[in-house]
């Protein structure tokens, strides 16, 4: 887009962003969020109310948007509003999502076992037993004492 055919508020959101000194990707994504929520309103995005921003946000988790694209979003809009045109009350509320972490895949001994019986040779062998020593670790220690040892120290 030209500098002529700018709107005076998408310059001034902009100019506030580079004041900030926001990456370009930050900006660029900045201003297509602005974009799309104007879109949404069908009008000026200077005119929307809480209510509008609370509908947009209805619609994105209805459209199926993950979780971090509803946060970018919800980050961008405070941004808009509060510093752009320090309207702080339409997003007073407004909230990022906390999605519940994943825990992750734990293999048991035996896969551990099939795993290094897989390896093509003694060196792939060694790097994966390095590589999985420490999930084998608390498993090993306390297969490794036994009452004896510890009793002559």
């Amino acid at each position: 887009m030209t500098d002529e055919a700018m709107s005076p508020l998408r310059r001034r959101m902009i100019e506030d962003m580079t004041i900030r000194k926001l990456a370009p990707k930050t900006q660029h994504d900045y201003v297509q969020r602005v974009k799309n929520f104007a879109a949404f309103l069908g009008r000026s995005p200077d005119t929307a109310s809480f209510e509008d921003v609370r509908r947009y946000q209805l619609h994105l988790a209805a459209s199926g948007v993950g979780v971090p694209t509803i946060n970018q979003t919800v980050s961008t809009l405070r941004f808009f509003f509060r510093v752009t045109l320090r309207r702080h009350e339409i997003v007073e509320h407004t909230h990022v999502i906390h999605e519940p972490r994943k825990l992750p895949v734990v293999l048991s001994v035996e896969e551990v076992a099939r795993l290094l019986d897989a390896a093509p040779g003694l060196k792939y062998k060694a790097a994966l037993s390095v590589a999985l020593a420490p999930a084998c670790a608390p498993q090993r220690s306390s297969r490794s004492r036994s009452p004896t040892s510890t009793a002559r120290a």
